[in-house]
């Protein structure tokens, strides 16, 4: 009986210092730390560029409605050019007639 009390005390014993030991790894604790860091600085780094992503794409879109509208803006420019075109044409037209018939009539 001896033995098995003996043995008991051991036992009790060693799972005491079982229970006492610490199985944390302090590098696994650095790495884990400068992971996190690294986490942490990433993600602010990434907000960062979404918002400058953003900001790009607010001006892309309001650059395009600008040429949007200044390509409409030249194509009635050259409507208008190329109605007036017609008009001096037409002008022209009537004044050589008008020419024609005075040289009939000074005839």
């Amino acid at each position: 009986m001896k033995t098995t009390n003996e043995k008991e005390k051991k036992l009790v014993l060693a799972l005491g210092k079982l229970k006492k030991l610490k199985f944390e790894n302090p590098n696994h604790k650095n790495s884990l730390e400068k992971l996190n860091n690294q986490k942490n600085q990433l993600e602010i780094e990434k907000k960062e560029v979404e918002n400058k992503f953003k900001l790009l794409n607010q001006q892309y879109l309001s650059l395009q409605q600008k040429l949007e509208n200044l390509n409409l803006k030249q194509k009635s420019e050259q409507r208008k050019e190329m109605e007036f075109s017609e008009k001096i044409d037409e002008l022209n037209q009537e004044t050589d007639s008008l020419l024609e018939e005075i040289d009939k009539w000074q005839m």
